[in-house]
């Protein structure tokens, strides 16, 4: 597999990895959100070099209100976390 074709499956297996813990196999509720934060991005979330961005991002996880963090929604966080660190990425 190439580089990127790893950071796909490492990213669906992360996502299932928490999602598996409690209730449905398909989403993330807030505590697993949280767990999942906490032990796969410790240093994402202290070196952001948009903490703003970040902290924006953690009060609207839950895109569309159901209370729980689809697959969907956990990209956005990936992405919005990527885009946090990178010196690339606009700030608005």
């Amino acid at each position: 597999m190439t580089q990127l074709e790893t950071a796909v499956a490492l990213l669906i297996q992360t996502f299932d990895k928490y999602a598996a813990s409690e209730g449905s196999k398909s989403t993330l509720s807030k505590g697993e959100v949280k767990t999942l934060l906490e032990k796969e991005l410790p240093g994402l979330l202290k070196l952001a070099k948009n903490p703003v961005e970040v902290d924006k991002m953690c009060k609207g996880l839950d895109l569309n209100g159901d209370s729980e963090v689809d697959f969907i929604e956990f990209m956005v966080i990936v992405a919005t976390f990527t885009c946090a660190c990178h010196d690339r990425c606009p700030k608005k």
